[in-house]
């Protein structure tokens, strides 16, 4: 059986490429956690000053609120699932005997 190598598409490795930090070839995993976490953390304070906006009335488009809270949410939502992924995996490992 011949075993091949597979290829990004290069719409796809652009798109990796544009999310992946250029420091340098050595990124750390702490380095792009803390990034990915400030990240999450923007988005949840511009979701509440959107709110806070509309509360005082003076945010005009509703939809753009709307957008700024789910996308919130979901970053929120996508960063407690590779949490319990990670805590998981931890889990797991501990419980292997070795």
């Amino acid at each position: 059986m011949e075993v091949r190598s597979i290829r990004l598409n290069n719409a796809l490795a652009e798109t990796i490429s544009d999310h992946v930090p250029k420091k340098d070839k050595s990124t750390d995993f702490y380095s792009v956690l803390n990034e990915a976490l400030n990240r999450v953390n923007q988005l949840q304070i511009e979701s509440q000053q959107q709110n806070m906006l509309l509360s005082i009335g003076e945010v005009d488009n509703l939809h753009d609120v709307t957008i700024a809270a789910e996308k919130a949410n979901i970053a929120l939502q996508l960063t407690l699932s590779i949490r319990n992924k990670i805590v998981e995996a931890y889990q797991e490992i501990m419980r292997m005997q070795i």
